[in-house]
């Protein structure tokens, strides 16, 4: 419970972290001080950001704001999502279950394998010449 009577959690993906903050309102949902469409500017992002919402089918019933920072704009994504996927297990208990078989509470461990030397990315081999 945070001081303004609402919820709060926090969600990973790859590089990036989301705080979700829900208070009981309308539905509003504002990513860093912008609506979730200018900020993400893809459906499927916004689909899946909202998808705890919709599948809890509390959609209509709160207000989410979100602060996220670093990466990109999937892996804030897919952070946002953890995090409301938490913060509405927060709320009520029962919604564990629904999100758990969404995996909507799965942190989702897959990072960026690191550049090796010798090689051109992480597993790229030079070319090789015979002559």
């Amino acid at each position: 419970m945070v001081k303004g009577g609402g919820f709060h959690a926090i969600g990973r993906r790859k590089e990036a972290v989301a705080r979700v903050y829900l208070r009981p309102g309308t539905g509003k949902f504002v990513v860093n001080g912008t609506e979730t469409k200018e900020y993400f500017g893809r459906v499927s992002l916004e689909l899946l950001i909202k998808e705890p919402l919709v599948v809890t089918g509390l959609a209509e019933s709160y207000d989410v704001l979100a602060n996220v920072t670093g990466g990109g704009k999937s892996g804030q994504a897919g952070a946002l999502r953890m995090a409301l996927g938490r913060v509405l297990v927060a709320v009520d208990s029962a919604h564990r279950k629904t999100l758990k078989a969404g995996q909507m509470l799965t942190r989702d461990a897959r990072e960026v394998e690191r550049k090796k030397y010798g090689r051109h990315k992480a597993r790229r081999r030079p070319q090789f010449s015979k002559r």
